[in-house]
């Protein structure tokens, strides 16, 4: 061996070796001998079978422990981590040093075994690697120094890293493909000449001096740029797989060395340019899947880059001292220049400012705020600076927990893609046996022709558009959706979605937007308005709920600090506030000594413990969309119904406003999950759609959960789909699933009658290998730009992220 057994790098002198699984190998250094001897034990040797690359050589012990440690500053880690709602944490870390689909292998079982690691997901093209763990079990920095011992680093995911590894594929896949047109473009025309024969007149020597120059501008574009076909061939076969690059990568060894054997011998026929327009058509249309890939991969990014990078902290003198963003941690005042964006989640400290949230909401007009108001990271302060009082950092902001959804989406390998490969590899099996009795059949009947049909059969029947099928337009709908306020947290849920029966909507904060009604709201006893108020709201306050919203909305003073504060999903909260318990919620939880009045069913009480305070009166308002949704999902015929802990009255209303005939009023998470078990005992496909924490059961209970984007993060977590922007989206995205169906089928069934048509006119004899090689070609292309019209005649219902950030950067 030439280089290192481990990274490839070359040997010295007196090389080391690691005995893996009982043999030698010689190593570079003593730090790959401890890599692949550590490797080797944990029972991984398989990685070095099924990788296409060689790794990186071994960290420097230094800087593997000096990054570990990195990572455990609580400064950092909070930017790192973000707390679930079960309990565990979750990272999202760049990991340096991954090269193929067997590093991630290797990566995400190392990490599997080590104590307290749920998940792993690694993302190659992104060298990105999605890790839940439990802190009382592990460190993240215990994780790092896992994946230090098998040879790569865990780092922060910076800005600079976002675009590193899409660039590096661009620019590599760019480069394959320039070779291969101009080597294409080059041997046609040298092919052409001697197909017309310009040279007949010249003699054989001239003759086998062009197909001489039609080797040399073949050899480059099979050798590189078809090396990934072969790499992933070897990769297919180690792992004892079958792929649609087996049959490319034979196809293409076949046509050049039948070429070659041709040219050295001065048999009649080569075949240069078809292996060269083969891997040129190829590439183009998996250079046009990989533009789609990235397309969709934007939007976390564009996330990510919303927080800035530096913070203007106020101190305690009252200075101002510029940080890095990283640094600030709740209770941290920090000032929002005007245009700027806001660093970190909190409460505005000033007295009013205007937000532009409309990466959020996709509302497009800045949003009035009054003091001790939510502000969300990322957004942006117009008109005048905004003082910001800092309650979540790093891992726990809004932002963060979009980046977690869309980076979990993105790990996630659809049903209907791994449907596609398996449907693939069984086609590759029948395309090696065809070839094989075609070869054997035409030795029979002619022998001069066997090669030629042989090698059109291979190409031709090659599965590659019936496998980019269900990714194509799977990739192609995740990305429209995502620019539409839609963020689809699993795909597969775009497939029940779309054949949906039945649609159950929570009524509070999803249908409907609540105000309180200050005309018609009671003093219980002798106490003050506004002091009333003011209690409500520091109660309400960082609940997500939207009746909490509307209580802080309301209040005109600076909110008192509350204590022990409690929540009971679907009933009210309490807490304790100068000394003394209040509870705010239904009439029943409020009071629960007593027997609450009937005029009290449909209000919100505040009482402590000596009784009711106030009455607050709620009205409600559509909220935006919900007029649109109901609408859209009834003409196509979806069954739509209310579930709501609110009072009979305010529900009734609400579905009479909306046209909805199946409601049901006071329903307590356990009789929203019993009706739902009822509607899929009749055969329903539900779609569950809430924003509430009494919502997540049944929203983990559904076919389909639908979280809106105000949601509690433990209803987020429950949830297939996230609708960040108008409530009428859904009904986009239900549309766009239908069609994504349908283009899906469409692709499969052009792949199916192009293979049924075309393998027997090759197998006869009748397709020459550069014309199998373009019909191929044609129809995986044809696949790609098919599932690109998902989305493409429609307009865009809310500014994308990413469009907001070219926005704010051009201005």
């Amino acid at each position: 061996m030439s280089g290192c057994w481990h990274c490839g790098s070359p040997l010295p002198a007196a090389a080391p070796s690691a005995r893996v699984a009982g043999v030698d190998h010689a190593v570079c250094c003593h730090g790959c001998r401890a890599v692949a001897e550590w490797i080797g034990d944990l029972g991984l040797a398989d990685y070095y079978r099924l990788r296409t690359a060689s790794a990186t050589p071994a960290p420097d012990l230094g800087d593997a422990s000096r990054s570990a440690a990195a990572l455990a500053r609580p400064e950092l880690a909070r930017h790192i981590v973000r707390r679930l709602v079960d309990g565990r944490s979750e990272a999202i870390v760049l990991v340096d040093g991954v090269r193929c689909a067997a590093c991630c292998w290797l990566i995400e079982r190392t990490l599997g075994l080590v104590p307290g690691v749920a998940e792993v997901g690694v993302n190659a093209s992104a060298r990105r690697a999605r890790i839940v763990y439990d802190e009382r079990v592990v460190s993240l920095s215990a994780v790092a120094d896992a994946l230090a011992r098998v040879g790569y680093r865990a780092l922060p995911l910076d800005r600079a890293a976002l675009d590193d590894a899409r660039r590096r594929e661009t620019r590599d896949a760019q480069k394959r493909l320039a070779v291969a047109g101009f080597g294409a473009m080059q041997a046609m025309m040298y092919a052409s000449a001697l197909w017309f024969g310009a040279f007949d007149d010249a003699g054989v020597v001239t003759r086998d001096l062009f197909r001489w120059l039609t080797l040399l501008v073949a050899t480059p574009v099979v050798f590189y740029s078809a090396g990934p076909f072969f790499a992933g061939a070897v990769r297919l076969l180690a792992a004892r797989r079958l792929g649609m690059d087996v049959p490319v990568a034979l196809a293409v060894a076949l046509i050049y060395a039948g070429s070659v054997v041709e040219v050295v011998t001065g048999g009649p026929d080569v075949w240069f340019e078809s292996v060269s327009m083969f891997v040129l058509f190829l590439l183009s249309g998996r250079y046009l899947e990989m533009r789609a890939r990235h397309r969709a991969g934007e939007l976390s990014d564009a996330l990510a880059r919303l927080t800035p990078v530096f913070a203007d902290r106020v101190e305690a003198d009252g200075s101002l001292v510029r940080i890095g963003a990283i640094e600030l941690k709740p209770g941290d005042r920090v000032v929002v220049a005007d245009g700027q964006a806001v660093p970190a989640d909190g409460v505005l400290d000033g007295e009013t400012c205007r937000i532009d949230e409309s990466w959020l909401s996709g509302e497009s007009a800045p949003v009035p705020k009054r003091r001790d108001d939510t502000v969300r990271a990322g957004t942006h302060v117009i008109g005048a600076p905004a003082t910001v009082r800092v309650t979540r950092v790093g891992g726990d902001t809004a932002v963060a927990a979009l980046v977690a959804l869309t980076e979990r989406a993105a790990a996630t390998r659809p049903r209907l893609a791994l449907e596609g490969d398996r449907a693939a590899a069984a086609l590759v099996a029948r395309v090696l046996l065809l070839a094989v009795l075609t070869a054997l059949g035409w030795s029979l009947v002619d022998p001069a022709r066997a090669f030629s049909a042989t090698v059109a059969v291979l190409v031709v029947a090659c599965p590659c558009a019936f496998a980019l099928a269900a990714p194509a337009a799977v990739t192609r709908t995740l990305a429209v959706l995502a620019r539409r306020g839609v963020l689809v947290v699993k795909p597969d849920a775009l497939e029940p979605l779309a054949t949906a029966t039945c649609v159950v909507f929570d009524k509070t904060g999803t249908l409907t937007e609540p105000r309180i009604a200050i005309d018609r709201t009671r003093m219980l006893r002798e106490s003050d308005r506004d002091e009333a108020v003011a209690i409500a709201a520091a109660l309400a306050q960082g609940s997500r709920h939207a009746l909490a919203r509307a209580f802080a909305l309301q209040r005109s003073s600076a909110l008192p600090a509350t204590t022990e504060r409690e929540s009971i999903a679907g009933r009210g909260i309490g807490g304790v506030i100068d000394g003394r318990r209040y509870r705010l919620g239904r009439a029943d939880f409020a009071l629960p000594w007593e027997r609450a009045p009937a005029e009290l069913d449909d209000a919100v009480v505040l009482a402590d413990d000596d009784g009711a305070i106030a009455a607050f009166a709620i009205d409600e308002s559509l909220r935006p969309g919900a007029r649109a949704v109901v609408d859209a999902l009834a003409r196509d015929g979806v069954k739509l119904a209310i579930a709501s802990g609110d009072a009979k009255a305010k529900v009734e209303r609400a579905a009479a406003a909306l046209g909805i005939d199946t409601w049901a009023a006071r329903q307590s998470p356990a009789d929203k999950l019993a009706s739902l078990g009822e509607m899929r005992a009749a055969g329903e496909r539900i779609v569950v759609v809430g924003d509430g924490v009494n919502d997540a059961p049944m929203l983990a209970a559904a076919d389909v959960a639908v979280a809106v984007g105000s949601a509690a993060d433990v209803a987020q977590a429950a949830s297939d789909i996230v609708v960040t922007g108008s409530l009428g989206t859904l009904a986009d995205a239900r549309a766009l699933a239908q069609r994504m169906l349908k283009i899906l089928r469409q692709n499969r069934r052009w792949a199916l009658a192009y293979n049924l048509a075309a393998v027997p006119l090759a197998a006869l004899g009748f397709v020459p290998p550069w014309l199998a090689a373009l019909g191929m070609s044609a129809s995986s292309i044809a696949v790609v730009l098919n599932a690109l019209r998902v989305g493409a005649s429609e307009d865009v219902a809310a500014p994308t992220v990413a469009e907001a950030e070219l926005r704010r950067a051009h201005a």
